[in-house]
């Protein structure tokens, strides 16, 4: 079982887990692929989205392991 974290960046998250990458599009986060993007953590992100991070990392979960 793949379980992701809040310091998880979302280059690690798109190569585990490439499925997500609807969730994070919906939120606003379409540079998935800029250099930039695939460093940062999606604590981080979700900050520059006025995302809760710890909403964003269940939604995130819930979706691999469903």
């Amino acid at each position: 079982m793949v379980q992701i974290a809040k310091t998880t960046t979302i280059g690690e998250l798109i190569q585990q887990a490439p499925q997500v990458a609807p969730i994070l599009m919906e939120i606003g986060m379409h540079c998935l692929g800029c250099p930039s993007a695939q460093g940062e953590s999606l604590e981080e992100a979700a900050m520059v989205h006025g995302i809760d991070a710890d909403l964003l990392v269940e939604k995130i979960n819930a979706a691999i392991n469903a």
